[in-house]
């Protein structure tokens, strides 16, 4: 698999950017049809007026820019599965009559296995089984794209999504643990704190560094740090253009050369060492 074709499946626009941008921007690059299916619009939070400037919504907005960063990191297309934002758990959103979580498991793998059976990719990407920062869309996206790959091959599984087909790879991106502590000891340091992060202060970076998975995929992402960082920079209302300044984009200069990568399928053997290819 020289070119392998490549399906990442999130939730949000901006989830592609901040989180395995570098990998996809590397692969596209290398000659690969790589695809991203995106849960919903990212319709929740607060914007700026002026960059709402031009748009009818929030949710026109942020498709607007996943485009953009789309176009940056080489994506060969975007698809929508059109669900809404379901917001940080506990949230009114999550109550949201279309809200992702609101919509059964079942039914939103059957969305995704249609892409797997039309793209016939050879890895599929998702998030880690806690969402990255336990997002309920994360978590969800990842338990149905999880259901989908291991049904995609299975003819009685939604039967009208498409023909059987398996892909050969599944991976989880997570973020390196050593990095993520090492954010958390340093939070405190300028002011910060790690228990509320995030333009909100919802994310606890504290309990999200002490969960560890395994790392099986190491992949070098420097040849497309400035891809990764001009896709980054489209997402304007997620603040995008300040993830390579200040404090955090110190630190993403310092230990973001990789991207990490757990193998979900097919098994690792006993013996596996972390390998720098994801087609391996």
């Amino acid at each position: 698999m020289n070119r392998p074709v490549i399906l990442s499946v999130l939730a949000h626009p901006d989830d592609e950017s901040f989180g395995m941008g570098g990998t996809l921007a590397l692969y596209a690059q290398k000659g690969s049809n790589v695809y991203l299916i995106c849960a919903t619009r990212g319709e929740v939070g607060d914007v700026d007026p002026k960059l709402l400037e031009g748009f009818s919504s929030i949710a026109e907005l942020r498709e607007g820019e996943l485009r953009c960063a789309a176009g940056h990191l080489g994506l060969k297309d975007v698809f929508f599965l059109d669900y809404r934002d379901s917001g940080m758990p506990g949230s009114p959103d999550n109550k949201h009559p279309n809200a992702q979580v609101a919509h059964p498991v079942d039914e939103v793998a059957g969305k995704v296995v249609k892409y797997i059976r039309e793209l016939k990719p050879d890895i599929v990407l998702t998030f880690d089984p806690i969402g990255g920062y336990r997002h309920p869309d994360h978590i969800q996206i990842h338990n149905a794209t999880v259901l989908a790959f291991e049904k995609a091959a299975d003819p009685t599984f939604h039967p009208e999504a498409g023909s059987p087909f398996q892909p050969g790879k599944l991976y989880f991106h997570t973020f390196p643990r050593g990095f993520l502590k090492l954010v958390v000891r340093l939070m405190p340091l300028v002011g910060k704190n790690p228990r509320k992060f995030g333009r909100n202060g919802d994310i606890d970076m504290q309990s999200i560094a002490e969960v560890n998975f395994p790392t099986h995929a190491k992949i070098d992402i420097s040849p497309a740090q400035g891809l990764k960082a001009a896709a980054s920079a489209c997402h304007a209302s997620q603040g995008g253009v300040g993830m390579r300044t200040g404090v955090m984009g110190l630190f993403i200069r310092l230990f973001g050369e990789h991207e990490e990568y757990m193998q979900a399928y097919p098994p690792v053997q006993p013996d596996w060492k972390v390998k720098n290819d994801l087609a391996e």
